[in-house]
């Protein structure tokens, strides 16, 4: 369906993420992948959705020249836990400690995507409430041994073994945790593809 509503149109996703990748797939959209380099460095002053917002502008930014009936898409996707963002863990050290934090507690995950024409930019964004249960050492060590989740904001993925015997609750997109609110994407492309 959206797929008929885009034929005119590129479609260009800049990201490396294979859950992104694959969500475009099952939308049943054409489209290529174009990544480039983009140091994530955002200034101190922002807060949650701002520092999402920031990055996905600044990846689309790497993009200088678009070409008509070109749309660029680029995301980024953020911890935010006791008023810091958690980004994704340098070690698996980093990344025990990092999901110890979020243990027996509340926290959001927010997903900003950046859509990039010739001439205009447009940026959404979706926030997830997650709550854990208490996480004992040993699942926490588990987890981290057997799924190295260092491609992951937060150090963890919710469709993996922590999100099945971890999450208790989930308010928001389920797909946003994931590294996409597709309802969001859906939407956008189709706003754009008709104006």
């Amino acid at each position: 369906m959206l797929k008929d509503i885009l034929k005119n149109h590129t479609i260009i996703l800049a990201s490396g993420s294979p859950r992104r990748q694959q969500f475009f797939r099952d939308l049943d959209l054409d489209f290529s992948i174009q990544i480039k380099d983009t140091e994530e460095i955002y200034p101190d002053h922002l807060k949650a959705e701002e520092i999402s917002d920031y990055l996905a502008v600044l990846k689309a930014n790497a993009f200088s020249k678009l070409r008509p009936k070109e749309i660029l898409i680029t995301s980024d996707t953020i911890v935010w836990h006791n008023n810091k963002a958690l980004g994704k863990p340098k070690d698996l050290e980093e990344a025990k400690r990092m999901i110890a934090s979020l243990s027996n507690d509340t926290h959001e995950v927010i997903t900003s995507v950046c859509f990039k024409t010739k001439n205009a930019i447009k940026v959404v964004n979706h926030t997830t409430k997650v709550t854990f249960k208490n996480l004992s050492l040993k699942e926490i060590e588990y987890y981290v041994e057997k799924y190295k989740p260092l491609d992951k904001a937060g150090a963890y993925g919710i469709q993996e073994w922590i999100g099945f015997i971890g999450i208790s609750a989930i308010e928001g997109s389920y797909f946003n945790v994931m590294g996409l609110p597709i309802h969001l994407v859906y939407e956008t492309l189709t706003t754009l593809a008709t104006s």
